[in-house]
Protein backbone atom coordinates (compact mmCIF):
# COMPACT_ATOMS: atom_id res chain seq x y z
CA UNK A 1 0.00 0.00 0.00
CA UNK A 2 1.53 3.32 -1.36
CA UNK A 3 1.83 6.06 1.83
CA UNK A 4 3.08 9.50 1.22
CA UNK A 5 3.47 12.28 4.15
CA UNK A 6 2.20 15.69 3.34
CA UNK A 7 4.03 18.48 5.80
CA UNK A 8 2.42 21.86 6.12
CA UNK A 9 4.41 24.63 7.84
CA UNK A 10 2.25 27.90 8.53
CA UNK A 11 3.42 29.91 10.75
CA UNK A 12 3.89 28.94 14.10
CA UNK A 13 1.73 25.36 13.34
CA UNK A 14 2.97 22.45 11.20
CA UNK A 15 0.36 20.02 10.01
CA UNK A 16 1.43 16.07 9.19
CA UNK A 17 -1.31 13.94 6.98
CA UNK A 18 -0.27 10.52 6.12
CA UNK A 19 -2.13 9.25 3.03
CA UNK A 20 -2.90 5.73 1.92
CA UNK A 21 -3.23 5.42 -1.85
CA UNK A 22 -4.76 9.39 -1.39
CA UNK A 23 -6.63 8.65 1.74
CA UNK A 24 -6.67 10.59 5.15
CA UNK A 25 -5.71 8.21 7.34
CA UNK A 26 -3.51 10.28 10.44
CA UNK A 27 -3.52 14.02 10.94
CA UNK A 28 -0.91 15.34 13.49
CA UNK A 29 -0.52 19.41 14.10
CA UNK A 30 2.64 20.88 16.15
CA UNK A 31 2.89 23.89 17.43
CA UNK A 32 6.30 25.17 18.12
CA UNK A 33 5.72 27.19 20.86
CA UNK A 34 3.70 24.54 22.95
CA UNK A 35 6.44 22.33 24.47
CA UNK A 36 5.70 19.54 26.97
CA UNK A 37 5.45 17.39 23.79
CA UNK A 38 5.60 13.16 24.39
CA UNK A 39 9.35 11.84 24.67
CA UNK A 40 10.90 15.73 25.82
CA UNK A 41 12.95 15.13 28.74
CA UNK A 42 12.92 18.33 31.45
CA UNK A 43 15.25 18.87 34.54
CA UNK A 44 12.58 19.62 37.03
CA UNK A 45 12.72 20.41 40.61
CA UNK A 46 10.27 18.73 43.49
CA UNK A 47 8.01 21.00 44.96
CA UNK A 48 6.01 18.99 47.37
CA UNK A 49 5.57 15.14 48.50
CA UNK A 50 2.40 13.27 48.90
CA UNK A 51 2.91 10.52 51.24
CA UNK A 52 -0.44 9.24 51.12
CA UNK A 53 -0.31 8.82 47.72
CA UNK A 54 2.83 7.48 47.30
CA UNK A 55 3.80 10.09 44.83
CA UNK A 56 5.18 13.75 44.27
CA UNK A 57 4.52 17.13 42.44
CA UNK A 58 7.02 18.43 39.83
CA UNK A 59 7.67 21.57 38.47
CA UNK A 60 8.79 21.67 34.76
CA UNK A 61 7.60 24.87 34.03
CA UNK A 62 4.05 24.26 33.29
CA UNK A 63 1.33 25.78 34.62
CA UNK A 64 0.58 23.20 37.06
CA UNK A 65 2.88 20.80 38.89
CA UNK A 66 3.16 17.49 36.91
CA UNK A 67 2.22 13.97 39.01
CA UNK A 68 5.33 11.81 39.56
CA UNK A 69 4.02 8.56 41.48
CA UNK A 70 6.24 6.14 42.88
CA UNK A 71 5.82 3.42 40.17
CA UNK A 72 6.74 6.05 37.42
CA UNK A 73 10.25 6.50 38.88
CA UNK A 74 11.68 3.40 37.30
CA UNK A 75 14.08 1.34 38.84
CA UNK A 76 17.17 3.41 38.14
CA UNK A 77 16.05 6.28 39.89
CA UNK A 78 18.72 6.80 42.61
CA UNK A 79 21.62 6.78 39.65
CA UNK A 80 19.20 9.52 37.76
CA UNK A 81 18.95 11.42 40.72
CA UNK A 82 22.82 11.09 41.65
CA UNK A 83 23.86 11.23 38.04
CA UNK A 84 21.22 14.80 37.59
CA UNK A 85 23.16 16.48 41.18
CA UNK A 86 26.74 15.61 39.92
CA UNK A 87 26.62 17.14 36.74
CA UNK A 88 24.73 19.86 38.14
CA UNK A 89 27.35 20.59 40.75
CA UNK A 90 30.01 20.44 37.48
CA UNK A 91 31.40 17.00 39.71
CA UNK A 92 30.31 14.73 37.06
CA UNK A 93 33.09 15.82 33.99
CA UNK A 94 31.73 13.19 31.45
CA UNK A 95 28.25 12.16 29.45
CA UNK A 96 29.58 8.31 29.70
CA UNK A 97 28.63 6.52 32.44
CA UNK A 98 31.53 3.67 32.51
CA UNK A 99 32.85 5.04 35.79
CA UNK A 100 29.69 6.06 37.08
CA UNK A 101 28.78 4.07 40.41
CA UNK A 102 25.44 2.64 39.57
CA UNK A 103 23.04 2.56 42.42
CA UNK A 104 20.85 -0.31 43.73
CA UNK A 105 17.43 -0.53 42.23
CA UNK A 106 14.84 0.38 44.59
CA UNK A 107 12.17 -1.54 45.91
CA UNK A 108 9.08 -1.42 43.91
CA UNK A 109 6.55 -1.78 46.83
CA UNK A 110 8.58 1.45 48.22
CA UNK A 111 7.98 5.02 49.94
CA UNK A 112 8.54 7.96 47.28
CA UNK A 113 9.69 9.88 50.90
CA UNK A 114 12.90 6.89 51.12
CA UNK A 115 13.43 9.08 47.41
CA UNK A 116 13.39 12.46 47.14
CA UNK A 117 13.12 15.72 49.45
CA UNK A 118 11.51 19.44 48.48
CA UNK A 119 13.64 21.03 46.35
CA UNK A 120 15.86 18.12 44.97
CA UNK A 121 16.70 17.76 41.29
CA UNK A 122 15.07 15.49 38.69
CA UNK A 123 15.41 14.15 35.26
CA UNK A 124 11.42 13.24 34.10
CA UNK A 125 10.26 12.83 30.56
CA UNK A 126 6.71 13.69 29.21
CA UNK A 127 4.60 10.11 28.64
CA UNK A 128 1.33 11.90 28.02
CA UNK A 129 0.64 15.43 26.85
CA UNK A 130 -1.27 18.01 28.78
CA UNK A 131 -4.92 17.45 28.02
CA UNK A 132 -7.83 19.61 29.25
CA UNK A 133 -7.13 20.87 32.64
CA UNK A 134 -4.55 18.13 32.92
CA UNK A 135 -1.17 18.52 32.98
CA UNK A 136 1.59 16.35 31.57
CA UNK A 137 2.09 13.24 32.98
CA UNK A 138 5.72 12.24 33.46
CA UNK A 139 8.17 9.15 34.17
CA UNK A 140 11.76 9.71 35.32
CA UNK A 141 12.42 6.22 33.68
CA UNK A 142 14.49 8.30 30.56
CA UNK A 143 14.81 6.59 27.61
CA UNK A 144 15.87 7.60 24.15
CA UNK A 145 14.69 6.54 20.89
CA UNK A 146 16.16 5.95 17.78
CA UNK A 147 15.08 4.61 14.77
CA UNK A 148 16.63 0.81 15.38
CA UNK A 149 17.02 0.98 19.46
CA UNK A 150 16.11 2.34 22.61
CA UNK A 151 19.02 4.08 24.23
CA UNK A 152 18.11 3.40 28.76
CA UNK A 153 20.74 5.05 30.74
CA UNK A 154 21.81 3.21 34.18
CA UNK A 155 21.50 -0.15 33.22
CA UNK A 156 23.07 -2.94 31.48
CA UNK A 157 20.10 -4.88 30.19
CA UNK A 158 19.49 -5.37 26.51
CA UNK A 159 16.15 -6.11 25.75
CA UNK A 160 14.44 -7.16 22.34
CA UNK A 161 10.73 -6.66 20.97
CA UNK A 162 8.62 -9.87 21.03
CA UNK A 163 7.64 -9.22 17.70
CA UNK A 164 11.22 -10.44 16.29
CA UNK A 165 10.09 -14.60 16.57
CA UNK A 166 13.59 -16.15 15.09
CA UNK A 167 15.21 -17.07 17.45
CA UNK A 168 18.57 -17.06 15.16
CA UNK A 169 17.50 -13.32 14.59
CA UNK A 170 17.13 -12.73 18.06
CA UNK A 171 20.61 -13.88 18.95
CA UNK A 172 22.36 -12.20 16.57
CA UNK A 173 20.90 -8.85 16.95
CA UNK A 174 21.55 -9.21 20.94
CA UNK A 175 25.08 -10.49 20.43
CA UNK A 176 25.71 -7.24 18.47
CA UNK A 177 24.25 -4.85 20.76
CA UNK A 178 26.31 -6.62 24.14
CA UNK A 179 29.15 -6.01 22.04
CA UNK A 180 29.42 -2.12 21.00
CA UNK A 181 27.41 -1.42 23.92
CA UNK A 182 28.91 1.20 26.31
CA UNK A 183 29.01 0.29 29.77
CA UNK A 184 26.19 1.89 31.82
CA UNK A 185 23.49 1.63 29.23
CA UNK A 186 20.77 -0.67 28.36
CA UNK A 187 19.29 -0.55 25.05
CA UNK A 188 16.00 -1.92 23.67
CA UNK A 189 16.18 -3.33 20.41
CA UNK A 190 13.03 -2.28 17.86
CA UNK A 191 11.14 -4.56 15.40
CA UNK A 192 12.38 -2.54 12.72
CA UNK A 193 16.13 -3.25 13.65
CA UNK A 194 15.27 -7.05 12.02
CA UNK A 195 17.86 -8.07 9.32
CA UNK A 196 19.67 -4.74 10.12
CA UNK A 197 23.86 -5.14 9.69
CA UNK A 198 26.06 -4.10 12.68
CA UNK A 199 27.40 -0.92 11.06
CA UNK A 200 23.39 0.04 10.75
CA UNK A 201 22.84 -0.57 14.72
CA UNK A 202 26.47 1.06 15.56
CA UNK A 203 25.36 4.36 13.51
CA UNK A 204 22.07 4.49 15.49
CA UNK A 205 23.46 4.15 18.75
CA UNK A 206 26.58 7.05 18.00
CA UNK A 207 23.81 8.91 17.06
CA UNK A 208 21.67 8.61 20.55
CA UNK A 209 24.83 9.22 22.50
CA UNK A 210 24.97 12.01 21.19
CA UNK A 211 21.79 13.09 21.79
CA UNK A 212 22.46 11.81 26.04
CA UNK A 213 25.75 14.31 25.92
CA UNK A 214 23.56 17.18 25.29
CA UNK A 215 21.18 16.48 27.72
CA UNK A 216 24.42 16.07 29.66
CA UNK A 217 25.62 19.42 28.99
CA UNK A 218 22.08 21.19 29.20
CA UNK A 219 22.01 19.82 32.54
CA UNK A 220 24.63 21.08 33.83
CA UNK A 221 24.49 25.00 31.97
CA UNK A 222 20.69 25.30 33.00
CA UNK A 223 18.54 25.54 36.05
CA UNK A 224 15.03 23.79 36.82
CA UNK A 225 12.50 23.90 35.57
CA UNK A 226 13.83 23.62 32.10
CA UNK A 227 13.96 21.45 28.65
CA UNK A 228 17.09 19.47 28.23
CA UNK A 229 16.34 17.51 25.77
CA UNK A 230 13.12 18.06 22.90
CA UNK A 231 12.00 15.50 21.03
CA UNK A 232 12.77 15.43 17.26
CA UNK A 233 9.90 16.99 15.25
CA UNK A 234 6.36 15.17 15.11
CA UNK A 235 6.94 14.93 11.02
CA UNK A 236 10.39 13.39 11.48
CA UNK A 237 9.28 10.93 14.90
CA UNK A 238 6.60 9.84 12.35
CA UNK A 239 9.16 8.75 9.66
CA UNK A 240 11.25 7.47 12.80
CA UNK A 241 8.55 5.39 13.84
CA UNK A 242 7.07 4.22 10.86
CA UNK A 243 9.12 4.51 7.47
CA UNK A 244 9.19 1.77 5.64
CA UNK A 245 8.97 1.12 1.91
CA UNK A 246 5.61 1.69 1.50
CA UNK A 247 6.58 5.36 1.53
CA UNK A 248 6.55 7.07 -1.65
CA UNK A 249 6.67 10.35 -1.52
CA UNK A 250 7.08 13.17 1.28
CA UNK A 251 6.18 16.33 0.08
CA UNK A 252 6.71 19.46 2.24
CA UNK A 253 5.75 23.44 1.64
CA UNK A 254 8.81 24.73 4.02
CA UNK A 255 12.15 25.05 2.64
CA UNK A 256 13.57 24.59 6.13
CA UNK A 257 11.69 21.56 6.69
CA UNK A 258 12.53 20.12 3.73
CA UNK A 259 16.01 20.50 4.45
CA UNK A 260 15.13 18.48 8.13
CA UNK A 261 13.45 15.73 6.13
CA UNK A 262 16.17 15.38 3.42
CA UNK A 263 19.15 15.21 6.29
CA UNK A 264 16.51 12.68 8.74
CA UNK A 265 15.94 10.73 5.63
CA UNK A 266 19.83 10.25 4.85
CA UNK A 267 20.62 8.76 8.11
CA UNK A 268 17.92 6.43 8.01
CA UNK A 269 16.99 5.32 4.51
CA UNK A 270 19.87 7.36 2.34
CA UNK A 271 18.56 5.26 -0.80
CA UNK A 272 15.41 7.04 -0.34
CA UNK A 273 16.05 11.01 -0.06
CA UNK A 274 14.46 11.52 -3.88
CA UNK A 275 10.76 10.61 -2.50
CA UNK A 276 11.12 14.32 -0.77
CA UNK A 277 9.52 16.71 -3.03
CA UNK A 278 9.81 20.38 -2.00
CA UNK A 279 6.36 21.85 -2.97
CA UNK A 280 6.63 25.22 -3.88
CA UNK A 281 3.15 26.53 -5.39
CA UNK A 282 2.45 30.15 -4.38
CA UNK A 283 -1.07 30.03 -5.31
CA UNK A 284 -2.39 26.65 -4.24
CA UNK A 285 -1.71 25.61 -0.23
CA UNK A 286 -0.23 21.78 -0.17
CA UNK A 287 -3.23 20.72 2.06
CA UNK A 288 -5.90 22.06 -0.87
CA UNK A 289 -3.40 20.44 -3.66
CA UNK A 290 -3.74 17.08 -1.79
CA UNK A 291 -7.44 17.07 -1.41
CA UNK A 292 -6.27 17.30 2.51
CA UNK A 293 -8.85 20.42 3.50
CA UNK A 294 -11.79 18.68 1.68
CA UNK A 295 -11.08 15.26 3.38
CA UNK A 296 -11.23 16.67 6.84
CA UNK A 297 -14.17 18.46 6.81
CA UNK A 298 -15.37 15.45 5.88
CA UNK A 299 -13.99 12.93 8.27
CA UNK A 300 -14.20 15.35 11.27
CA UNK A 301 -17.53 16.23 11.77
CA UNK A 302 -20.39 14.73 13.76
CA UNK A 303 -22.15 12.86 10.71
CA UNK A 304 -19.11 10.56 8.60
CA UNK A 305 -20.02 8.86 5.46
CA UNK A 306 -18.62 5.47 5.44
CA UNK A 307 -17.07 4.55 2.07
CA UNK A 308 -18.42 1.81 -0.19
CA UNK A 309 -21.08 1.25 1.71
CA UNK A 310 -24.40 2.69 -0.17
CA UNK A 311 -25.25 5.64 1.84
CA UNK A 312 -24.45 3.98 5.12
CA UNK A 313 -22.76 6.61 8.33
CA UNK A 314 -21.59 6.92 10.96
CA UNK A 315 -22.77 9.30 13.99
CA UNK A 316 -20.22 10.25 16.56
CA UNK A 317 -20.98 11.79 19.89
CA UNK A 318 -18.90 13.18 22.79
CA UNK A 319 -19.78 12.85 26.43
CA UNK A 320 -17.68 13.66 29.34
CA UNK A 321 -17.17 10.03 30.47
CA UNK A 322 -16.60 8.40 27.19
CA UNK A 323 -17.63 8.22 22.91
CA UNK A 324 -20.40 6.46 21.20
CA UNK A 325 -20.21 5.52 17.94
CA UNK A 326 -23.42 4.51 16.18
CA UNK A 327 -23.44 2.97 12.65
CA UNK A 328 -26.43 3.69 10.69
CA UNK A 329 -27.45 1.66 7.48
CA UNK A 330 -28.59 4.29 5.29
CA UNK A 331 -29.74 2.81 2.33
CA UNK A 332 -29.38 -0.85 3.46
CA UNK A 333 -32.04 -3.24 1.87
CA UNK A 334 -34.82 -4.17 4.04
CA UNK A 335 -35.74 -7.58 2.35
CA UNK A 336 -35.84 -9.85 5.22
CA UNK A 337 -33.69 -12.40 2.89
CA UNK A 338 -31.10 -10.38 2.36
CA UNK A 339 -31.11 -7.57 5.38
CA UNK A 340 -28.75 -9.92 7.24
CA UNK A 341 -25.72 -10.17 4.91
CA UNK A 342 -26.42 -6.39 4.22
CA UNK A 343 -26.10 -5.52 7.38
CA UNK A 344 -22.97 -7.69 7.67
CA UNK A 345 -21.09 -6.30 5.11
CA UNK A 346 -21.93 -2.66 5.93
CA UNK A 347 -20.73 -2.92 9.53
CA UNK A 348 -17.56 -4.80 8.15
CA UNK A 349 -16.51 -1.30 6.07
CA UNK A 350 -18.37 0.49 9.13
CA UNK A 351 -15.22 -1.40 11.47
CA UNK A 352 -12.67 -0.03 9.10
CA UNK A 353 -13.30 3.80 9.03
CA UNK A 354 -14.27 3.28 12.83
CA UNK A 355 -10.46 2.33 13.07
CA UNK A 356 -9.38 4.76 10.65
CA UNK A 357 -11.32 7.13 12.99
CA UNK A 358 -9.90 6.63 16.37
CA UNK A 359 -6.73 6.92 14.96
CA UNK A 360 -7.27 9.95 12.68
CA UNK A 361 -8.85 11.83 15.78
CA UNK A 362 -6.83 9.86 18.42
CA UNK A 363 -9.52 9.56 20.40
CA UNK A 364 -8.59 7.94 23.56
CA UNK A 365 -10.79 6.81 26.80
CA UNK A 366 -14.23 4.52 25.98
CA UNK A 367 -15.69 4.31 22.98
CA UNK A 368 -18.80 2.38 22.57
CA UNK A 369 -19.65 1.22 19.08
CA UNK A 370 -23.22 0.52 18.46
CA UNK A 371 -23.06 -1.66 15.40
CA UNK A 372 -26.11 -2.66 13.03
CA UNK A 373 -28.12 -5.55 14.67
CA UNK A 374 -27.59 -9.33 13.22
CA UNK A 375 -28.77 -12.30 14.37
CA UNK A 376 -26.00 -14.58 12.94
CA UNK A 377 -23.71 -15.70 15.57
CA UNK A 378 -20.87 -16.32 12.96
CA UNK A 379 -21.09 -12.91 11.64
CA UNK A 380 -20.98 -11.49 15.14
CA UNK A 381 -17.75 -13.56 15.47
CA UNK A 382 -16.55 -12.19 12.03
CA UNK A 383 -17.22 -8.36 12.96
CA UNK A 384 -15.04 -8.66 16.23
CA UNK A 385 -12.37 -10.54 14.73
CA UNK A 386 -12.43 -7.97 11.84
CA UNK A 387 -12.53 -5.01 14.07
CA UNK A 388 -9.29 -6.70 16.06
CA UNK A 389 -7.56 -6.73 12.84
CA UNK A 390 -8.25 -3.23 11.62
CA UNK A 391 -7.28 -1.90 14.91
CA UNK A 392 -4.15 -3.91 15.14
CA UNK A 393 -3.03 -1.57 12.86
CA UNK A 394 -3.19 1.30 15.21
CA UNK A 395 0.62 1.63 17.26
CA UNK A 396 -1.94 3.33 20.51
CA UNK A 397 -2.24 0.61 23.60
CA UNK A 398 -5.80 -0.60 22.83
CA UNK A 399 -8.22 -3.02 24.12
CA UNK A 400 -11.43 -4.47 22.34
CA UNK A 401 -14.64 -6.55 24.48
CA UNK A 402 -16.57 -8.93 22.92
CA UNK A 403 -19.81 -7.88 21.83
CA UNK A 404 -22.28 -7.43 25.26
CA UNK A 405 -25.99 -9.15 24.69
CA UNK A 406 -26.96 -5.65 23.81
CA UNK A 407 -24.88 -6.17 20.99
CA UNK A 408 -22.77 -3.36 21.75
CA UNK A 409 -18.47 -3.25 21.31
CA UNK A 410 -16.45 -1.23 24.02
CA UNK A 411 -12.99 -0.63 23.17
CA UNK A 412 -10.32 1.51 25.40
CA UNK A 413 -7.56 3.12 23.24
CA UNK A 414 -4.53 5.12 25.03
CA UNK A 415 -4.50 8.82 24.31
CA UNK A 416 -1.02 10.23 24.56
CA UNK A 417 -1.99 13.76 22.76
CA UNK A 418 -5.22 16.01 23.03
CA UNK A 419 -7.57 14.54 20.57
CA UNK A 420 -8.16 16.31 17.38
CA UNK A 421 -11.30 18.40 16.89
CA UNK A 422 -11.94 20.23 13.55
CA UNK A 423 -14.78 22.36 12.83
CA UNK A 424 -16.21 21.55 10.12
CA UNK A 425 -19.80 24.02 10.35
CA UNK A 426 -19.68 27.66 9.54
CA UNK A 427 -22.01 30.16 11.53
CA UNK A 428 -23.99 32.15 10.14
CA UNK A 429 -22.05 35.21 9.12
CA UNK A 430 -25.37 37.51 9.74
CA UNK A 431 -26.73 35.73 12.73
CA UNK A 432 -29.71 35.67 10.77
CA UNK A 433 -31.89 33.12 9.26
CA UNK A 434 -30.53 33.77 5.84
CA UNK A 435 -26.88 34.34 4.76
CA UNK A 436 -25.74 37.22 2.09
CA UNK A 437 -26.35 36.16 -1.58
CA UNK A 438 -23.25 35.65 -3.72
CA UNK A 439 -23.87 39.11 -5.44
CA UNK A 440 -22.84 40.89 -2.28
CA UNK A 441 -20.00 39.39 -1.57
CA UNK A 442 -19.03 39.50 -5.42
CA UNK A 443 -19.55 43.88 -4.75
CA UNK A 444 -17.53 43.75 -1.72
CA UNK A 445 -14.56 41.52 -4.17
CA UNK A 446 -15.20 44.29 -6.84
CA UNK A 447 -14.74 47.27 -4.39
CA UNK A 448 -11.71 45.93 -3.32
CA UNK A 449 -10.24 44.92 -6.38
CA UNK A 450 -10.67 48.31 -7.48
CA UNK A 451 -8.98 49.68 -4.40
CA UNK A 452 -5.91 47.60 -5.12
CA UNK A 453 -5.48 48.46 -8.80
CA UNK A 454 -5.79 51.94 -8.02
CA UNK A 455 -2.27 51.92 -5.80
CA UNK A 456 0.25 52.31 -8.40
CA UNK A 457 3.08 51.11 -6.78
CA UNK A 458 2.27 47.86 -6.05
CA UNK A 459 3.11 44.99 -8.94
CA UNK A 460 -0.06 42.87 -9.53
CA UNK A 461 1.67 40.85 -11.84
CA UNK A 462 0.58 36.80 -11.15
CA UNK A 463 -1.94 38.45 -8.72
CA UNK A 464 -4.38 35.49 -7.38
CA UNK A 465 -7.68 35.63 -5.37
CA UNK A 466 -8.60 33.10 -2.82
CA UNK A 467 -12.41 32.22 -2.31
CA UNK A 468 -14.66 29.49 -1.22
CA UNK A 469 -15.59 26.83 -3.92
CA UNK A 470 -19.05 28.23 -4.44
CA UNK A 471 -17.75 31.63 -4.66
CA UNK A 472 -15.01 30.73 -7.22
CA UNK A 473 -17.20 28.88 -9.97
CA UNK A 474 -19.60 31.68 -9.82
CA UNK A 475 -16.87 34.36 -10.44
CA UNK A 476 -16.11 31.66 -13.24
CA UNK A 477 -19.60 31.19 -14.92
CA UNK A 478 -21.10 32.28 -18.09
CA UNK A 479 -19.22 34.45 -21.31
CA UNK A 480 -18.16 36.80 -20.21
CA UNK A 481 -17.33 35.82 -16.96
CA UNK A 482 -17.00 38.11 -14.04
CA UNK A 483 -12.82 37.38 -14.11
CA UNK A 484 -12.88 37.98 -17.89
CA UNK A 485 -14.57 41.56 -17.52
CA UNK A 486 -11.55 42.27 -15.25
CA UNK A 487 -9.54 41.40 -17.18
CA UNK A 488 -10.71 43.27 -20.00
CA UNK A 489 -11.04 46.37 -17.42
CA UNK A 490 -7.90 46.22 -15.35
CA UNK A 491 -5.77 44.31 -18.28
CA UNK A 492 -4.69 42.58 -15.50
CA UNK A 493 -5.34 38.41 -15.37
CA UNK A 494 -6.65 37.65 -11.81
CA UNK A 495 -5.91 33.95 -10.80
CA UNK A 496 -8.75 32.54 -9.11
CA UNK A 497 -8.27 29.85 -6.23
CA UNK A 498 -10.60 27.73 -4.48
CA UNK A 499 -10.20 27.22 -1.00
CA UNK A 500 -12.15 24.24 0.63
CA UNK A 501 -10.57 25.88 3.90
CA UNK A 502 -12.41 29.22 3.54
CA UNK A 503 -15.61 30.39 5.08
CA UNK A 504 -17.99 31.26 2.82
CA UNK A 505 -17.63 35.07 2.67
CA UNK A 506 -14.11 34.74 3.33
CA UNK A 507 -11.19 36.11 0.67
CA UNK A 508 -8.12 36.89 -0.11
CA UNK A 509 -6.11 38.87 -2.68
CA UNK A 510 -2.19 37.85 -3.23
CA UNK A 511 0.85 39.03 -4.88
CA UNK A 512 3.21 36.71 -6.99
CA UNK A 513 4.72 36.25 -3.21
CA UNK A 514 1.82 35.02 -1.36
CA UNK A 515 2.05 37.86 0.13
CA UNK A 516 -1.54 39.70 1.29
CA UNK A 517 -2.59 42.77 -0.99
CA UNK A 518 -5.73 42.66 0.98
CA UNK A 519 -7.82 40.25 2.56
CA UNK A 520 -11.31 40.45 4.32
CA UNK A 521 -12.72 37.47 6.75
CA UNK A 522 -15.79 37.78 8.69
Amino acid sequence: MNKELVISAQNQDVRIAVLEEGRLMELHQDSSDEGFAVGDIYLGKIKKLAPSLNACFVDIGYNKDAFLHYHDLGPQIKSSFQFTKQVAQKKQQTHLLKNFKIEKDINKNGSITEVFQPGDLVMVQITKEPIHTKGPRITSEISIAGRYIVLVPFSDRVSISQKIRNREERDRLIKILESFKPEGFGVIIRTVAEEKKADELQADLNYLLKKWKLLYQNISKNKAPSLILDEMDRASSILRDNFNDDFVKISVDDKALYHEMVDYLQYIAPKKVNIVKYYDDAHVPIFEKFNIERQIKLAFGKTVTIPQSKGAYLVIEHTEALHVIDVNSGNISRNNKNQEDSAFAVNKVAASEIARQLKLRDMGGIVVVDFIDMKSSEHKKELFEHLRAEMAKDKAKHKILPPSKFGLIQITRQRVRPELNYTTTEENPNQEDEIEAPIVVIDRINETLQAIMDRKNKDLTNMSLHVHPFVAAYLKQGFPSIQLKWLMKYKKWVKIVPRDAYKYLQFNFLDRNKNTLYNESN
